[in-house]
């Protein structure tokens, strides 16, 4: 484990967050995303109770210490098992855990993980009380506005009121319901239609819980606009795909943090010791260098960048000269 700090004060500040995302919010994702904002809470990929009980614990767990604030998300539905998990992350110094109840993809489902848990209000409840009697570091809820036929709004803050019980104050709502049969996850995060104002009757309704509202957001002035309604916002693929005028300017216009802003180029520049650092321990080069594809968008030589990195950085022998050469296209 890297000389992660353990969050003692318990409180994770939630206005600004980049949502989970399998396959890009990895640890060197987030150690990118934090160079440009020092305030954003930053989660991990969903990881299953069976991949950190029986799998390669400290590769899922592992994280730099200078990506606090830092939440992990788990999927999984046995109380016992999210508990024990719950201690993993907490002893690893993450700053929350969180619950996946949205995730709608057929693999998760048949293991009873993700949105299909929904139709479970009582066992939602009962894994977070159990994930809350075993740390002392925030738990928390991702989910859905509902599923399939259970879509409606009465459902909807039915399900939070039974899941509020277990003394869960913060909710993180995806602003569409989850299609579990005929629809992949792709066309989840497409198809149905975006319904803020329902994630803000929640708030309205429930004004003591922490709600967020995720889906569909890809400006800061979106966030300040649902920020008018709700206590925090998620940003999901904006955030990976052209990161750079969000996490930029993220930390003067929502957290009142006014330090210097890095150019892009800085940001690259920055990011090079990491690079090198991980190159030794062994990591692939575009495994790393993946994530920052989106730096230059829509920039002169943004496409030039982002083919030098494609085409070079599967090689096994490609180092942080590839990434060097490529930002030439970028300051020439």
């Amino acid at each position: 484990m890297s000389d992660n700090t353990e969050n003692t004060t318990g409180y994770v500040n939630r206005r600004f967050s980049i949502a989970p995302m399998m396959d890009w919010t990895d640890t060197h994702c987030r150690s990118f995303h934090r160079l440009m904002s020092q305030h954003a809470l930053l989660y991990t990929e969903m990881v299953t109770t069976g991949a950190l009980i029986h799998g390669h614990r400290e590769r899922f767990l592992r994280y730099s210490a200078d990506e606090h604030p830092v939440a992990l998300q788990l999927g999984g539905s046995n109380p016992e098992e999210l508990a024990l998990c719950a201690r993993m992350a907490e002893d690893h110094g993450y700053d929350e855990v969180n619950l996946n109840v949205g995730c709608p993809s057929d693999r998760v489902q048949n293991n009873m993980i993700g949105a299909c848990l929904m139709e479970h209000p009582q066992r939602v409840a009962e894994c977070l009380a159990r994930m809350q009697d075993a740390v002392r570091i925030p738990v928390t809820i991702k989910h859905r506005l509902g599923i399939d036929e259970l879509d409606s709004q009465e459902y909807l803050l039915s399900f939070i009121e039974q899941v509020r019980q277990s003394g869960c104050q913060t909710f993180i709502v995806h602003a569409r319901k989850a299609i579990l049969q005929g629809l992949n996850p792709k066309q989840n995060r497409e198809i149905p239609p975006l319904c803020y104002d329902r994630v803000y009757d929640v708030k309205q309704t429930f004004p003591d819980l922490e709600i967020i509202i995720n889906g569909g957001i890809t400006t800061l002035d979106d966030c300040i606009t649902h920020l008018q309604h709700v206590d925090g916002v998620m940003i999901g693929r904006e955030a990976y795909q052209n990161p750079y005028p969000l996490l930029s300017e993220v930390d003067a216009r929502l957290f009142d943090d006014h330090h210097p802003i890095a150019s892009r180029v800085e940001i690259a520049q920055a990011f090079i010791p990491y690079i090198e650092t991980q190159v030794a321990l062994g990591a692939p080069l575009y495994a790393i260098t993946k994530h920052l594809l989106g730096l230059f968008h829509g920039q002169r030589g943004g496409k030039q960048f982002r083919r030098h990195i494609s085409e070079n950085g599967h090689q096994k022998t490609a180092g942080p000269e590839v990434f060097q050469q490529a930002l030439e296209f970028v300051t020439g």
